[in-house]
């Protein structure tokens, strides 16, 4: 059975809860901190990119040539019709049988706008083509700012223009993003060993993983295996124990 520990986000104080608990693992949902936290599982492993120290591979470099083309623009968290639009495009064709499949206008409106932190969309234009008057949409990705990186929430993409690998060119991209932005992480969420679905996150180098309360460097993808065993996680009561908290008291005058 799947289990979370999760938290509000809410108040003045939320910036300051995210940042913190982001280091410790956790990933945003709206108004709502969580970390996976199975009691018989610990498969679930946060994982970031150290910006500074990541070189593409020949593979990413072709990727980032192939779309040149493509302009990023940084918006406020404000969902659009072209966004939506996109997003249900992206669905049906890649996750029809997801847990968002059946999202409507609102709840995708919710999912972008109900944020108490810093957060912005960016969005990822493409050349017209005969007949089109405007820039269409190619990807678009709900993005945190923390103050020591970029947090990829959500991304989603033309499933038209699979061939262009448009996920791996908005991570690319992001990566760019925080460099520029001074940012030291970019987080991509969680990587599950083994899971083919959340493979292609290991294949960024400079990539860390949190394990053990600690990041650490990710090494071979292929010597992890996903823990199974009920000893393999702590008991809920010593995981939050452990947990650390921003101080809330005001600065000194």
């Amino acid at each position: 059975m799947e289990r979370k520990l999760f938290t509000a986000l809410q108040g003045e104080h939320a910036q300051r809860l995210n940042d913190t608990l982001s280091k410790q693992g956790f990933r945003r949902s709206q108004n709502v901190l969580y970390r996976p936290s199975c009691a018989e599982c610990s498969a679930c492993l946060s994982a970031r990119i150290r910006v500074a120290d990541f070189v593409p591979d020949r593979s990413q470099r072709r990727i980032l040539r192939k779309n040149t083309h493509l302009r990023r623009n940084a918006t406020s968290p404000w969902a659009t019709e072209d966004q939506f639009a996109l997003f249900r495009r992206y669905l049906d064709d890649r996750h029809a049988d997801g847990g968002m499949a059946d999202m409507d206008i609102f709840e995708f409106a919710a999912m972008i706008e109900e944020t108490p932190i810093k957060s912005r969309v960016i969005e990822y234009t493409r050349s017209p083509r005969d007949g089109e008057k405007v820039r269409p949409l190619a990807a678009v990705c709900l993005t945190d700012v923390f103050d020591d990186g970029l947090s990829m929430v959500y991304s989603f993409y033309d499933p038209d223009l699979a061939s262009q690998s448009l996920g791996t060119h908005v991570i690319l991209d992001h990566i760019t993003f925080a460099r520029e932005a001074g940012l030291p992480y970019l987080y991509l969420g969680y990587w599950v060993p083994g899971s083919r679905k959340m493979g292609y996150k290991s294949g960024f180098s400079a990539l860390e993983i949190y394990k053990g309360g600690a990041w650490q460097p990710i090494g071979d993808p292929a010597e992890y295996r996903a823990e199974l065993h009920p000893l393999s996680v702590d008991p809920i009561a010593e995981q939050v124990a452990r947990i650390s908290l921003p101080d809330s008291r005001p600065a000194p005058e």
